[in-house]
Formats: structure tokens, sequence, C-alpha cells
């Protein structure tokens, strides 16, 4: 199955960390960090479920959940959250999908067949509180994701939900944003711009980024 974005992402029913998880259900109003790792006891997914731990504050102030997802079961999980807690000096307050079966991992395309028969390779979805996917990033086993590139787009993503604004390239939450070229009337610009604008050419526009 292909996830596209804009797609509801598809609920399901698995056993986790935690417990028995149904995943519409514990995602609420929250907007979701679903990320799939190769294995447990793995030294690439230590630091990423490490790095992923330590953004708690970040997520919470976001409004975001992490959840994360092998094929490995449950309590093979909780043997490994200690390593990730004792090697990664963190706390792991997240849960992770306990896939042994593989429905989650094929409902969400996680396995690849080029690249593992068997594990899931480093995907990762951003889904919104309507349950939609607005990103998807797909990583190399031998490669460690980017969280502040995560966190990057999703203060992205929610600001541009927010206002009538795109983000440039390599933009950071206070950067300037540019004006979408669907904004053309006058009285238009100057209401949701109040702060004005500068145009290098016609069909590019820059403004400061709204309060948000």
């Amino acid at each position: 199955m292909t996830i596209r974005l804009g797609d509801t992402a598809p609920d399901f029913e698995q056993d986790s960390s935690i417990g028995k998880l149904k995943f519409h259900e514990w995602a609420g109003d929250s907007w979701v960090v679903l990320f799939s790792h190769p294995a447990d006891f793995t030294p690439v997914c230590t630091t990423e479920l490490g790095l992923t731990a330590k953004l708690k504050p970040e997520f919470d102030k976001r409004n975001v959940k992490a959840i994360a997802l092998s094929v490995d079961p449950a309590e093979s999980h909780q043997a490994w959250i200690k390593d990730i807690e004792a090697t990664q000096n963190t706390v792991v307050g997240f849960p992770i999908i306990a896939d042994a079966d593989r429905k989650v991992s094929n409902l969400y395309d996680m396995i690849h067949p080029e690249a593992s028969a068997t594990a899931t390779v480093r995907t990762l979805f951003v889904i919104d509180p309507n349950k939609k996917v607005r990103l998807t990033l797909t990583y190399p086993m031998s490669t460690g994701r980017n969280f502040d590139e995560v966190l990057r787009v999703i203060d992205a993503l929610q600001l541009t939900d927010g206002y009538t604004v795109a983000t440039p390239g390599n933009w950071k939450d206070g950067d300037d944003v540019i004006i979408p070229l669907t904004v053309q009337d006058p009285d238009v610009l100057k209401q949701k711009y109040p702060k004005g604008y500068t145009a290098e050419r016609p069909y590019l526009r820059v403004t400061p980024q709204p309060n948000k």
C-alpha cells in the first residue's frame, strides 16, 4: 500500500510496549510522528529513540505525540527501552509498536524488499490531528534520521495551516516567509500581511513571519 500526502493515515490495533493500542484513539487530537526502525538492540536505532525521548518537551510544545515501530515483540521492546534509557541518559516516554506479524509495516509500506525482506526501513510519517498524512520521509537502514528537521517541518506545517504563507528553503521558526501566488488582490495583501512585503520578482514576495 502506498501512502501519499493528504491520505488518511490507516488506523490499526496492535500490541506495543505499553500494551494493546488503537492508533487513532491513542493519537486523539494531537499531531503524531510515527516512525519505524529496523530492529531492537541495534546501534543507530538506539540513538534515534534516545533523541526522540529527549525531544519530548519540544514535541509537547507543538502538541505532538511520538510512536515508534519495529517487527520485534513487545517483550523485546520493554527490555531494549532499559538499554536506551541507560545508554542515552533519557526516559523513553512514548510507545513502540510490536509489529511481529508485519501488519502495520505492510499497511504503511515500511518494508522495502530490496533493502530487507523482513526488517523495516527508516520510514517516518507526520500525521495531523485530522489523521491526514502531512509528511513522509524514508531513510536507509545505515543512516540515522535528523530529528531537528522533523521539528522544523512540523513548525512549518503548523504555521502554514494557520496563515496563508509558504516557507522558503532552509526556513526556521522566526525567519521570513513567502506569500503564495494565489494571493494577488491588493486589499487582501494589506489585510493578510500587515507587516508589508518585499518583492524581488512579482512571483517572489517575502514577508516577516506572522506571530503564532
